[in-house]
């Protein structure tokens, strides 16, 4: 199947053949839906903290970034914010001149509310000679678009999320990027006062990131009195995955096989890649302006004082197990902190000896542990907490997409109907073991998960394959725990007139 220059190519990118042979079998066949046992709600799988959890686990974090323990926050950031501008992209191609949908409209109304306003003027100033007043005034209002999106202005349409400026604030507008940088000053500052942050980049992007971070650290740095520390990363092409015709065969462009970014489920290798003990997983365009940070911080704190209390529990019980000396009842006692505590239960561990029913709890117990934060379910879209069957027979939580889900199934989908809530992509996770070393990630990752999706390039249709996903299958076989967290706790910037809501606006 493959030729001499394909395996050379192959080579270059670092992956092996058996790994395309494994690709063309799930574009053959494609991914088996997961089996389901329910949705997470509150009190079956999702916790509901009370005041008195949060003080605890509030007090739990802050001891936490007393000691040694390595505390990193990581953001992906990759890829271009042309979806963000779709609306806009369809004005500039519409064969009317003026703003006629709600869209469009909407945002020549709150034009002058966008933190980017005074930089489209300087660009139309510079590129028109006129500033955008003077061009509204005559009607062009796609010129103004134009210089938001094309690299004759702002350029815009190809920049990533992270580079675009989201607030306003008396100085000066802040990026997205500058914004997490402000976060993790707020809740992952250690006993150094060093805040660590890792960001995953597109490579063409990599200079303008350095740039905007070294830009704004040294002011930040001096108002928190700490120090930044902030390392960047590209997706590995060795994660790349091919492309596929129509029938499933390698598709090629001048002979050469096609290849595509397998999603951020790729981005299990750059995570795997980090030196930390607690990582904050969150989304670049998420994020608000200072005036709304306190709730994000607070349930930033919860979840990770949370997850180092558990955290600290199981590598007890590891350690206990390590050693051999326990008896039958102190056995049942680590069965209940699995299940009630992690989310992990299996109706056959009543029939296990006390030795297999040991390796049974050390196997369950040494993985990596994520503690999610759950909000009510409002419509918008994302993944959502189920309870999931495991190969061995066991289930526990997880975070599935609908594609994951037979809704063709009516069971199924009333399960899938019964959810209360979605994944914002709020993650406090821990990846070493309880001796410190790593956890090697791409070993908890569920294989028989992905998606398959239809495109087209030069005119042909073009397969494209998405490895798990990086919240869902991913992290499919760590233990798992939800938390529901204020819908304040989640801003997501998915259109550009996202930022003309009220929490993303000065006061």
């Amino acid at each position: 199947m493959f030729t001499r220059e394909d395996l050379d190519q192959l080579q270059t990118k670092g992956i092996t053949p058996s790994a395309i042979e494994t690709q063309l079998q799930h574009f053959q066949h494609g991914f088996p839906y997961l089996k389901i046992k329910g949705s997470a709600t509150p009190g079956y799988g999702i916790l509901v903290p009370d005041e008195a959890d949060e003080a605890n686990w509030l007090d739990a974090w802050q001891d936490f970034l007393k000691g040694s323990g390595r505390v990193l926050k990581f953001i992906p950031a990759s890829g271009a914010a042309s979806r963000m501008f779709k609306d806009l992209y369809e004005f500039l191609d519409a064969p009317y001149d003026v703003p006629t949908k709600k869209a469009e409209q909407t945002f020549f109304a709150g034009l002058k509310d966008f933190a980017f306003y005074e930089a489209l003027d300087a660009a139309c100033r510079k590129s028109q000679g006129e500033s955008i007043d003077a061009l509204l005034n005559k009607g062009a209002y796609k010129t103004v678009v134009s210089n938001l999106l094309l690299p004759e202005g702002l350029n815009y349409g190809a920049m990533p999320k992270g580079l675009l400026l989201f607030h306003r604030y008396p100085g000066a507008p802040r990026m997205a990027v500058v914004e997490h940088l402000v976060e993790g000053a707020l809740y992952a500052c250690n006993a150094n006062r060093e805040v660590n942050l890792h960001v995953t980049v597109s490579p063409e992007h990599l200079p303008l990131f350095e740039a905007a971070v070294q830009t704004s650290a040294h002011a930040l740095e001096a108002l928190f009195g700490l120090r930044f520390t902030v390392s960047f990363s590209v997706q590995k092409s060795s994660t790349d995955t091919m492309a596929a015709t129509e029938d499933n065969q390698p598709f090629r462009e001048n002979g050469r096989l096609v290849f595509r970014p397998g999603g951020h489920g790729s981005l299990i290798e750059n995570l795997n890649d980090l030196d930390a003990d607690i990582v904050f997983i969150k989304n670049i365009d998420n994020v608000v302006p200072d005036r709304l940070k306190d709730t994000t911080v607070r349930y930033k704190q919860v979840l990770a004082g949370l997850l180092v209390q558990l955290r600290a529990q199981t590598f007890t019980y590891l350690r206990f197990l390590d050693s051999g000396r326990y008896t039958h009842e102190q056995l049942v006692e680590i069965i209940q902190f699995l299940q009630r505590e992690l989310y992990t239960r299996y109706d056959e561990t009543k029939l296990l000896e006390d030795s297999e029913l040991a390796i049974y709890l050390r196997h369950k117990l040494n993985r990596p542990i994520r503690v999610c934060g759950m909000v009510r379910n409002a419509g918008e879209p994302g993944g959502g907490p189920f309870w999931a069957y495991n190969q061995d027979g066991s289930y526990s939580l997880q975070i599935l997409e609908s594609s994951q889900i037979d809704l063709s199934d009516p069971e199924k989908r009333a399960l899938f109907e019964q959810g209360t809530h979605f994944n914002p992509v709020d993650l406090v996770c821990s990846i070493t073991d309880y001796t410190g070393k790593p956890f090697h990630l791409p070993d908890f990752v569920d294989p028989q998960t992905g998606f398959i999706s239809e495109k087209s390039k030069s005119g042909k249709v073009l397969k494209a394959l998405e490895r798990p996903g990086l919240w869902n299958g991913a992290m499919s076989d760590w233990n798992t725990v939800f938390v529901e967290v204020p819908m304040i706790t989640f801003n997501p910037v998915k259109t550009v007139n996202d930022l003309l809501r009220p929490e993303h606006q000065p006061e």
